[in-house]
């Protein structure tokens, strides 16, 4: 089911995401709609706070299969880049942002089991952005003083 993308300044956004104790049933069923809605719109990652959900789920695919995580922690980062990035929940919209270039994060899989996934290039770039929506954060936040104040003027 396709699930509707909340923009910015939708609230929900700026929320820390609960995390899960278990993954239902029903959070099964939401990471698999949240992927259908990723990929008709044409995105390589989608947090459950973007479809207004309050838990620590993501799902990303940069074209090398879909990956789905519950309560995702970066545990260890290596490298520096700066890249482009756009955002569903801030259309029209790029920013330059720096990130690791290498990561591995821990997370729980869609059955519930303890997992762990070693991320370089677009991959990593992108489970850290679906990472810093579940902690209320946007691409938005990596803008200059003054590129963020032209932003928002449009917002007001």
């Amino acid at each position: 089911m396709k699930l509707d993308i909340k923009k910015f300044p939708n609230k929900i956004l700026r929320k820390k995401a609960s995390r899960l104790e278990k993954v239902s049933d029903s959070d099964r069923a939401m990471l698999r709609d949240m992927a259908e809605t990723m990929y008709l719109n044409k995105g390589v990652g989608l947090a459950a706070v973007q479809v207004g959900i309050d838990k620590q789920l993501a799902v990303i695919d940069v074209g090398k299969g879909l990956v789905k995580v519950v309560n995702p922690v970066i545990l260890t980062k290596e490298g520096k880049v700066i890249e482009e990035e756009g955002c569903l929940s801030v259309p029209d919209t790029t920013v330059m942002v720096k990130r690791s270039e290498r990561i591995t994060v821990g997370f729980l899989n869609e059955n519930g089991d303890v997992s762990q996934i070693t991320a370089e290039g677009l991959f990593a770039r992108a489970i850290q952005h679906e990472i810093d929506h579940l902690y209320g954060r946007l691409i938005i936040d990596y803008m200059s003083p003054v590129k963020k104040l032209f932003f928002l003027t449009k917002y007001r």
